[in-house]
């Protein structure tokens, strides 16, 4: 594996992401950027929608939130949001992605070029899948660890 790969320590295991960096440069320098820092560390899926997605990334997990780092331009790309696939969160504003990202659990095409594609998980999609579910979660799914591969 290269550093192009980051994992992330759910409580149920480790699941690998693999940063895109040739659609999204600036998208994948953020998320791996973030985690490297320990932003991400007991941050919660504070969204997460059966059949579409499971979304996190906000440090005061109620979706309205971010890091102290400028909002992103917007990398739209031809990678389409399928099963596994990581995207960038935002606001009705193209160029608002800042930490929040979602995962997909299934098709969800009809997001493909309005989001920012950066990454895909390439192990542990199970884990994704066993989030609480709700939109916020009970319980919600908590982040343990996030950071680049060794």
């Amino acid at each position: 594996m290269t550093a192009d790969t980051l994992v992330m320590t759910l409580a149920t295991g480790d699941v690998k992401i693999r940063l895109r960096p040739d659609v999204a440069p600036g998208h994948a320098e953020r998320i791996q950027t973030l985690a490297d820092e320990g932003f991400y560390d007991g941050v919660v899926f504070h969204r997460v929608i059966p059949g579409f997605m499971a979304q996190g990334g906000d440090p005061t997990g109620t979706g309205m939130g971010g890091s102290d780092k400028p909002d992103l331009k917007a990398e739209f790309n031809d990678v389409p949001h399928v099963r596994g696939v990581c995207s960038m969160a935002r606001s009705a504003n193209p160029n608002s992605g800042n930490s929040q990202f979602f995962i997909c659990f299934d098709d969800a095409r009809f997001l493909d070029r309005q989001y920012t594609v950066w990454g895909e998980v390439i192990e542990g999609m199970e884990h994704i899948d066993a989030l609480p579910k709700g939109e916020p979660p009970r319980e919600p799914g908590k982040i343990l660890k996030f950071r680049s591969e060794a």
